[in-house]
């Protein structure tokens, strides 16, 4: 089946097959967030980013395969409201950024900055620390060599635009900034984007919008 990255909360994942890499995304809670599992096909070893809310539906989506970490992109709530208890039934790391981990319901096992790799199995994802939507929120990265890039990034990167920065010109010109230099200059338009909330988009959907962001402030 084709994957359309088109989910509704209370309905069935969405799931996408590459080679080394099984990515299920699933909408979850009352603001209708997006839940990814990633799942080595080689060692079956898989992570959850944002373990958002709706607890039961996230574990049932891990099987008999508990992740061995969640990623939680930044530090808003929103993103988080299912992370206790999914850790709890798993023993799950919990990893965040330095700057949004404190204000998680756990403390962080692990920390992580920009340019640091997250491995699970034989898959590594890297982080891209994106300031602007809140001080430590991150991008991950999976490089899939000619299966192309995917890229997970929270409430950084949207379809129509970047993340919501409260209407502070200094929040929205680091964000912007941060994911005109650290995606759009470096990633091909080909790279697929899964954002914390809603549909998914790829880079060159984006890439001649970006005056127009820039343009309006947000």
């Amino acid at each position: 089946m084709t994957y359309t990255g088109d989910v509704q909360v209370g309905g069935p994942a969405d799931v996408r097959e590459l080679p080394a890499l099984t990515i299920s995304k699933l909408a979850v809670g009352p603001f209708d967030n997006n839940a990814y599992l990633l799942r080595c096909t080689a060692t079956g070893e898989s992570v959850l980013i944002d373990a958002a809310a709706e607890s039961d539906r996230l574990l049932a989506l891990m099987g008999d395969r508990p992740v061995g970490a969640v990623i939680t992109t930044h530090q808003h709530g929103d993103h988080w409201q299912a992370l206790e208890q999914v850790t709890k039934v798993t023993g799950a790391q919990v990893i965040a950024h330095p700057l949004d981990a404190p204000a998680l319901p756990l403390p962080a096992d692990r920390t992580v900055e920009h340019g640091d790799t997250i491995t699970f199995g034989e898959v590594t994802l890297e982080v891209i620390h994106l300031r602007g939507h809140t001080p430590g929120s991150i991008a991950l990265l999976y490089d899939a060599g000619p299966e192309g890039h995917h890229l997970f990034t929270g409430d950084s990167l949207f379809p129509g635009g970047v993340g919501n920065t409260q209407k502070d010109p200094e929040r929205f010109n680091q964000l912007f900034t941060d994911v005109v230099e650290r995606i759009f200059d470096r990633l091909p338009d080909e790279t697929w984007v899964y954002p914390g909330h809603g549909k998914d988009t790829t880079l060159g959907a984006e890439r001649p919008a970006l005056p127009e962001w820039k343009a309006r402030g947000w």
